[in-house]
């Protein structure tokens, strides 16, 4: 056998080795997920079985419970909140951080390395440790159980993220592209709205989903300082886990409930996350 045939078979092995260990990798983390959802089409007594039972009855009734058909508390509220607070703060995250990564990277400061440090020292502070100052900011100035409160602290709490992200996209964009634009009399709005924008929009995907699945899924902010006008999701779901009876049933329902926008939000944005970010440029 030639050398040629050793190392392509050698090549095919470790491909076929690699595809199956991804492929266990990814059974591994889909097996908790799949069983989230045929929990939540159990009734509460067969949920609750040790060990769980595969050949139980199915039931909507989980479902029906999270919806309020049996006189519970209504979710649409806390989804809708959710949904503004989230997608609102995403859009401020993204006007304001791409002129910062603009700034940073294709007409770069002075010391712009330590500026993005200073952006990413604004995430080593605990989130616990701010909470009291904040809690004691939002009732002086009247601002608790309030979404746009939410919204303001989403922003705050992304923008660093934001800014690091565009920052290494926004490096990778032809500055030749930009000095023609520039010399057609593009000034920097226009610049960044209709050359920056189109060229890094699959990185500008990438952070709003990442900006978003982070607003989405907070739970210590708005569960202090919201209560019944501006609840969240989140905390919505943290209501059904009681010290007393089964919930196992209801709360896997409303769990994919309420995960369903995110995964949403990624598939649709599934194509741009994949796309080279020069070659559009190119094209």
């Amino acid at each position: 056998m030639s050398s040629n045939a050793v190392r392509t078979r050698g090549r095919f092995r470790g491909g076929a080795g690699l595809g199956l260990v991804a492929w266990l990798a990814g059974i591994v983390f889909f097996l908790p997920i799949a069983w989230m959802v045929l929990t939540s089409f159990h009734s509460e007594t067969d949920a609750a079985t040790n060990p769980p039972s595969f050949a139980a009855a199915l039931t909507l009734d989980g479902y029906r419970e999270f919806f309020g058909a049996d006189g519970g508390a209504s979710p649409w509220p806390a989804l809708i909140n959710s949904a503004v607070a989230s997608v609102a703060s995403t859009l401020l995250v993204l006007l304001l951080a791409l002129p910062a990564a603009y700034a940073l990277s294709i007409r770069p400061v002075k010391r712009w390395t330590d500026v993005l440090f200073f952006f990413l020292s604004t995430k080593m502070l605990p989130v616990v440790a701010g909470l009291l100052p904040i809690y004691l900011f939002a009732k002086n100035a009247g601002l608790l159980d309030n979404i746009w409160l939410l919204v303001l602290l989403y922003t705050s709490m992304n923008l660093p993220i934001a800014v690091w992200m565009m920052q290494s996209f926004l490096a990778e964009v032809p500055v030749a592209v930009i000095e023609a634009a520039q010399i057609d009399g593009a000034r920097l709005p226009t610049v960044l709205a209709r050359v920056v924008a189109p060229i890094a929009l699959p990185g500008i995907a990438a952070t709003a989903l990442i900006c978003f699945i982070f607003s989405w899924n907070e739970l210590l902010f708005a569960r202090v300082l919201t209560g019944v006008v501006a609840e969240t999701a989140p905390v919505f779901l943290t209501g059904f886990i009681t010290s007393q009876g089964l919930f196992l049933a209801k709360v896997c329902a409303a769990s994919l409930v309420i995960s369903l926008p995110v995964l949403a939000a990624g598939f649709a944005a599934q194509d741009k996350l994949v796309q080279g970010l020069s070659l559009g440029a190119v094209k």
